[in-house]
């Protein structure tokens, strides 16, 4: 198992977590809270996501390295979108 870890720099992580479940739960296996994420993608993939005060903490668990590496991009891409006005928004990405 691959795994990796970031911690993003905003002070709406509780609001794009938010945003970014509700988006994946339409197609995938979902739980959250406001301060508290967990997505499950096809393949083994598990996303979790965690709102503090200093900002978003993301972590991947994924089959292989390779997963991982696209996993990563899907992530990046997909909560710049919802922080539009942030964005590009700052993934140092550290393995796990």
């Amino acid at each position: 198992m691959a795994k990796t870890f970031a911690t993003v720099s905003t002070s709406h992580a509780s609001r794009y977590l938010q945003q970014l479940c509700k988006h994946w739960a339409h197609k995938l296996e979902v739980s959250f809270t406001p301060e508290r994420g967990v997505v499950s993608f096809p393949g083994g993939t598990v996303a979790t996501l965690e709102a503090g005060p200093e900002g978003l903490a993301v972590r991947i668990e994924a089959p292989d390295a390779e997963t991982l590496e696209e996993m990563k991009g899907v992530l990046a891409r997909h909560l710049d979108r919802f922080a539009f006005r942030e964005a590009p928004l700052p993934f140092v990405w550290q393995p796990a």
